[in-house]
């Protein structure tokens, strides 16, 4: 969903890098998460159309799994997507890249493939085809501002439980502790970065990485949080993707999304 009338962002040429190389194995058997279909397009689509909408994107790399490339670059061109191959204003120049092995190595192959000129690079996820452009424009311009990485995150609804995991799935686990809900913050896609931090974030993390806004964590740098979005959920489930084709539905008849 693109609204004209917002306020073009300029400024430093951003990126964004969607890794799409996952299997998606509990959305059960059938063709890659990021391929499946979600209003008769596939939530790829809907990932990079999000990416583009933002003003401030001019170009979207899209790392297919590591023998996915001409299948995922074919699927792009089978697609309207926003833009132009100009890369004048107001355009968005798409690339596909062969992914490696994990979502670590895809969004390393990715950066590898970015121009120098792109200074802030977004991370987002495939499996969140929904987020609206607010959101991607507000980890942007917190990145213009100084941050060197920015998180989308909502509040928690739910109390949370920490646990001691039991050996066996399904065994009763024993509480440990309950966690101040006040300050947890779910997290979301896009995660924004300094370009030169997010190599560096690459270059020296390999361990305990969760996302990669954690690796710069790990580097001792600031992390900060924006407001995230309800329709940036994860596609991960079967509900979900029925949660999806509803907000997908409603934006359709409300908005000819």
């Amino acid at each position: 969903m693109s609204d004209d009338s917002r306020p073009s962002p300029t400024g430093v040429p951003t990126a964004a890098v969607i890794p799409a190389a996952g299997r998606g194995v509990r959305l059960g058997p059938g063709a890659p998460k990021a391929l499946r279909a979600l209003g008769g397009t596939p939530m790829l689509i809907h990932a990079v159309r999000a990416m583009a909408a933002s003003r401030a994107v001019s170009l979207v790399v899209v790392v297919a799994p590591p023998d996915g490339a001409a299948e995922v670059k074919s699927l792009l061109d089978a697609h309207a997507l926003p833009g132009a191959p100009s890369g004048g204003r107001g355009s968005t120049d798409f690339l596909v890249v062969p992914g490696g092995y994990s979502r670590q190595e895809s969004v390393k192959l990715g950066l590898d493939a970015l121009p120098p000129e792109y200074e802030i690079v977004l991370v987002h996820d495939a499996a969140r085809p929904l987020v609206p452009v607010d959101t991607v424009d507000a980890v942007i311009e917190a990145v213009r501002e100084g941050a060197p990485a920015v998180v989308p995150a909502l509040p928690l609804a739910d109390t949370v439980k920490e646990v001691e995991p039991a050996d066996t799935p399904g065994e009763a686990e024993p509480v440990v502790a309950t966690p101040d809900r006040s300050r947890l913050r779910a997290v979301q896609t896009p995660q924004g970065f300094d370009r030169a931090t997010l190599i560096r974030a690459h270059e020296t993390v390999t361990d305990n990485v969760t996302d990669d806004a954690s690796m710069v964590e790990q580097l001792g740098l600031p992390v900060v949080v924006v407001p995230g979005h309800a329709e940036a959920f994860k596609v991960t489930r079967p509900l979900d993707l029925v949660l999806a084709e509803a907000v997908l539905a409603r934006r359709r008849m409300t908005d000819g999304f």
